[in-house]
């Protein structure tokens, strides 16, 4: 379907790859993996043709259609959420928007052109249901379903949406559309657990072929079945999941670092030799023999070692042995109710993971244990001597963009020495010349990397943290759970990353807009087995 055959790319003085083949299959669900900045978007424009290679070839089907779901989906406005997925459509798309507008106009009925909107409507009506048009529409509604949309959402105005619910739309457009491949980037960033589900079962039932990049460990083991690497100008497939290739590399790497051991040690050996007898006359052969020897052989490359970032939190002072006890608290938005007199003890060095719906308050929740939001009715108190870190997804948007890392740090940490700060930046993977990288051309994983780094410097014994997992990549968010289970303090905390949530929970508290909440005394995969969550049977419907 798709192939790469000897592609180089570059950019300035950056070699992306070199001579790089691999093909994408008819039906193949393929995972992109690689360190930041190796070329996985630079892999998807080549595929569009928006981008050429600088040498070999990229060769795809001339009428193949292509769906490709990107993190800048640009400002959605001026439709209803339904009409914006179906906008994806082509012309029944647009048929379907002229009739929304035509049934509005013939509400009127003594406009002056009643009667050519009526018999307009009859035309229009005729070929949308000539291209399967309510098909598509009970399709829409479906998917939008899926990705967490209710009734209301789906009819009210896309404009009103916050950025994370209006890149679900962008999605929802893109499935809707049924390209014959999807590329997808990072598609479950925003999507909660519900969400994620229902699009591993979307995707692993997509007829089409896919290629996707995804920072969540579970979604590649359920979805994909063949791994392609981009790694120091290389490309490298491996056939099966990302947990199948997490161990096929590590094979491939001890073999590579085996035979480059054995190389060395060889020719150590023999420049031993050489050195030892050069003056003597009477092995000058033997010298020459094997300095000619060495010129002739095919150096193996040293092998390239995969850094395993290391986030080390400060040892926090001991608090109190209750840090939260929430009392009757009530929270209302307009006509809706979140959450009616919940009542709740954190005690020290427990682990509480917060799980629910959408609009069930989870957010909401942690904003009033932070101090970020009153709660119309009851208290929530903290605990003697308990400092808070607190951890949430504005907070990287009020970072200030005129700053690089490091004066971030600075202004946080005033007093702090620069060797002090800079191994601060080391440990969250900004390295050299990283530190003086402006804040407004980081990445959201390196903005999400130095608030953590903020709180560690702090080292406060409470932790509160609202999807401390989200942009991060697989490798960082290892690290992340590396650090959190040595930390000796409290956590409570909101994740949609399967693998995070079974390594921190020790403790799950279930939300329901309204409802008192149910709490499970043990670990995320105790909490899935009593509450049903994840079983097949809940997961809803694909509908064709």
């Amino acid at each position: 379907m798709i192939s790469f055959s000897n592609v180089s790319k570059h950019y300035g003085g950056q070699v992306l790859f070199v001579e790089a083949s691999f093909q994408l299959n008819p039906g193949e669900k393929v995972g992109l993996v690689g360190p930041n900045g190796a070329g996985k978007s630079t892999i998807f424009r080549l595929i569009l043709g928006e981008e050429q290679p600088d040498e070999g070839m990229v060769d795809k089907p001339k009428r193949m259609t292509l769906g490709y779901f990107r993190q800048d989906i640009g400002d959605l406005k001026g439709r209803s959420v339904l009409g914006e997925t179906l906008s994806g459509a082509g012309e029944a798309g647009r048929l379907g928007e002229e009739m929304a507008e035509l049934e509005a106009k013939m509400a009127d009925h003594t406009a002056d052109d009643f009667d050519r909107t009526v018999e307009r409507f009859g035309d229009v009506q005729a070929r949308y249901q000539e291209l399967g048009g309510y098909e598509l529409a009970a399709q829409a509604h479906s998917i939008l379903a899926g990705l967490g949309f209710d009734e209301d959402m789906v009819a009210g105005d896309v404009g009103r949406l916050s950025g994370g619910w209006k890149m679900r739309v962008a999605l929802a457009q893109i499935l809707l559309a049924r390209p014959d491949a999807l590329l997808l980037d990072e598609p479950t960033n925003y999507l909660d657990i519900e969400s994620i589900i229902w699009l591993e079962e979307f995707l692993r039932e997509y007829e089409g072929a896919v290629m996707m990049t995804c920072h969540d460990r579970d979604v590649m083991n359920r979805v994909v079945s063949k791994i392609v690497e981009i790694d120091g100008g290389e490309i490298r497939s491996y056939s099966g999941n990302y947990e199948f290739y997490e161990a096929a590399r590590a094979l491939e790497q001890a073999r590579r670092e085996a035979e480059y051991d054995r190389q060395q040690a060889m020719l150590a050996k023999e420049q031993r030799f050489i050195d030892r007898f050069r003056a003597q006359a009477a092995k000058a052969s033997q010298v020459q023999s094997r300095v000619k020897k060495l010129e002739k052989i095919e150096k193996v490359e040293p092998p390239r070692r995969i850094i395993e970032k290391t986030f080390d939190f400060r040892r926090p002072e001991r608090g109190g042995d209750d840090v939260f006890k929430i009392d009757k608290v009530s929270k209302t938005f307009g006509k809706k109710t979140v959450h009616q007199e919940v009542s709740w003890l954190v005690r020290r060095g427990e682990r509480w993971a917060l799980m629910g719906e959408n609009g069930a308050g989870k957010t909401t929740l942690l904003k009033m244990m932070a101090g970020a939001l009153d709660p119309d009715a009851g208290g929530v108190t903290m605990g003697a001597s308990c400092t808070m870190g607190y951890f949430a997804q504005h907070q990287m948007e009020q970072l200030s963009g005129d700053r690089t890392v490091l004066e971030e740090l600075e202004a946080h940490a005033p007093l702090a020495n620069k060797g002090t700060l800079r191994s601060l930046a080391g440990a969250f993977g900004f390295h050299g010349d990283d530190h003086d990288k402006k804040i407004s051309v980081l990445s959201g994983g390196e903005k999400s990397r130095l608030c953590l780094a903020k709180i560690l410097f702090d080292a406060p014994n409470v932790l509160v943290l609202d999807e401390p997992t989200n942009h991060l990549d697989i490798v960082t968010k290892r690290a992340l759970v590396k650090a959190l289970s040595s930390y000796e303090g409290t956590i409570v905390f909101v994740s949609h990353d399967r693998a995070f949530l079974r390594a921190i929970a020790s403790r799950i508290v279930e939300l329901k807009p309204g409802k008192a909440p149910i709490f499970y005394g043990g670990s995320y995969d105790e909490y899935v087995a009593n509450s049903g969550h994840e079983a097949p049977g809940m997961r809803p419907r694909v509908v064709r």
